[in-house]
């Protein structure tokens, strides 16, 4: 056990794990709650993929060469600008995120009001730390105002910044997370839809 590499070699290495005796069956029932070859899945995987690697490119891009501002004329119109496309791509990952659950499999776990409670809570949370972080930063700053060069005079170390790096990121998880714990009230709505047509 001396030196960096033997710490790395417990229980005698990977040459010792056999994989063909891994256990996968939760594996397998976790992928029969996801439809692949559903077009609204694969939209909003598009949409999660693309959306930051989107903003952090552009905003990366502005802040070495300063082409946007130029264009634009003025810092903050680009800015602005970009906020504004960041904000619809972002609607249009909701979109097809909240269109992905409602057409994906559904656990039969979360179909009670306790499950529907948690995901309520979750996005609560979420909600709070998303817009607490936009009244923090404001419109510019919370859309990348400092690749522009339009920077706060100190960092932000006020609520939600003082509880977390990042609430604005972890705000939109959780409100995401919550939404797909929550999406079985929907189908609650429709079944008693349904025996309500049966009765008449």
């Amino acid at each position: 056990m001396r030196g960096r590499v033997a710490g790395y070699d417990c229980c005698g290495g990977l040459g010792n794990v056999d994989i063909y005796k891994a256990e996968l069956s939760v594996m397998t029932r976790l992928l029969g709650y996801v439809d692949v070859t559903d077009f609204s899945f694969v939209a909003a995987v598009l949409c999660i993929i693309f959306n930051p690697l989107f903003w952090n490119l552009v905003a990366r891009w502005e802040h070495k060469t300063r082409k946007l501002s130029r264009a634009f004329g003025s810092p903050y119109r680009a800015c602005y600008c970009l906020g504004t496309t960041v904000l619809l791509l972002n609607f249009l990952r909701s979109y097809c995120f909240t269109q992905a659950m409602s057409s994906q499999p559904k656990m039969e776990g979360l179909d009670c009001p306790g499950a529907f409670y948690v995901g309520l809570a979750i996005l609560g949370v979420g909600i709070v730390f998303v817009f607490s972080s936009f009244l923090a930063l404001g419109f510019i700053g919370t859309y990348l105002g400092d690749y522009f060069g339009i920077l706060k005079e100190a960092r932000l170390t006020t609520f939600p910044f003082s509880v977390l790096d990042n609430p604005m990121y972890w705000g939109s998880t959780a409100n995401y997370l919550g939404l797909s714990i929550m999406p079985f009230t929907e189908e609650i709505y429709r079944q008693k839809a349904q025996q309500l047509k049966k009765k008449k």
